[in-house]
């Protein structure tokens, strides 16, 4: 592992974007461009809203099985609610994640154009206030999200609002993680090494070690962040819209010392998805002589996401 590649990948501070647009877009965007993830501080998420959702969530994990199960939807690919521990598979691994999770997404109205492809939430009976709090951690990460993507705009030399209509009622979701404790003869990971599918996706909890992203030069990099930040990274339909100048991050959870293996690990995700509809077409400006076009084809959000989670297990073909 390089120390000076870890020294190098950029600690931004959201709350400089409104002073200094430009400067803000060349940092954060330059470390996509190098990395595929920035870690992001000063983001606006409140800090007393975190912590009540990581309260909410040990207490939803506290609770016995067949209760969790009661959010599981069969046959609904994991989009809402609970999916049971070891279902989902890393693309191409061989071993099943030891991880947990409940999937929030965004409240649509009655008879919203999406309804058909956007299922509703399902939410536990347990613990209270579980619903308002994540709906409004939700709306928080959307709000910081449009903010990223004004910069990756900015650096891409497209329109600051550029992805405005893209992510307009997008099929974004939150995730909210765990990781039960592990035994000293576990598998060496917890979430097999893997790219993400949406746009960009923000996450809390990296501080408990064992998020590792993949470096060109095959090394792993461990990433421990500051305190209450965000770890912030491109996903494949980014790395796709942009012709891989922004590329997608190899990333896994791994094991952790034995002295935390007793321990549970929880984070939250928030994978940023653009609008079923959206067409993911390569930008004209990522394409050169010397990075031709890989992507001719264009292709729905929607069905992008359908294919990749065939891939990781989570819907049948």
């Amino acid at each position: 592992m390089s120390q000076t590649a870890l020294a190098d990948v950029q600690v931004v501070s959201l709350a400089d974007q409104a002073a200094e647009p430009e400067g803000f877009a060349r940092a954060f965007g330059g470390s996509f461009e190098r990395f595929g993830f920035a870690i992001v501080r000063d983001h606006g998420i409140d800090a007393g809203l975190i912590e009540r959702a990581w309260k909410l969530t040990a207490e939803l994990y506290a609770q016995p099985d067949e209760v969790k199960r009661r959010g599981h939807v069969p046959g609904g690919g994991g989009a809402r609610g609970y999916t049971p521990f070891g279902i989902e598979i890393a693309k191409d691994a061989k071993e099943n994640d030891l991880k947990e999770f409940w999937h929030i997404g965004r409240e649509l109205p009655a008879g919203h154009r999406f309804a058909d492809v956007m299922a509703p939430n399902v939410w536990p009976e347990a613990p209270e206030g579980f619903r308002e709090t994540f709906l409004e951690l939700f709306a928080a990460f959307d709000t910081a999200g449009d903010r990223l993507l004004s910069a990756i705009a900015r650096y891409l030399d497209l329109a600051p609002d550029w992805f405005d209509p893209a992510v307009k009622d997008g099929n974004s979701v939150l995730r909210l993680l765990h990781y039960p404790p592990v035994s000293a003869d576990a598998p060496g990971v917890r979430a097999g090494a893997h790219e993400d599918i949406n746009l960009i996706t923000l996450l809390l909890g990296a501080e408990e070690a064992g998020l590792e992203l993949l470096d060109r030069d095959g090394n792993w990099l461990a990433v421990k962040p500051p305190e209450g930040a965000l770890v912030v990274n491109v996903g494949d339909m980014l790395q796709r819209l942009t012709n891989h100048v922004l590329p997608s991050t190899t990333h896994r959870v791994v094991n952790p010392p034995p002295e935390r293996r007793g321990h549970s690990r929880y984070s939250m995700p928030f994978f940023l998805h653009p609008a079923p509809d959206f067409v993911i077409k390569t930008l004209p400006g990522c394409v050169s002589a010397d990075n031709p076009n890989r992507y001719p084809e264009p292709i729905t959000a929607h069905d992008y996401l359908h294919e990749r989670l065939v891939q990781i297990g989570l819907i049948k073909a």
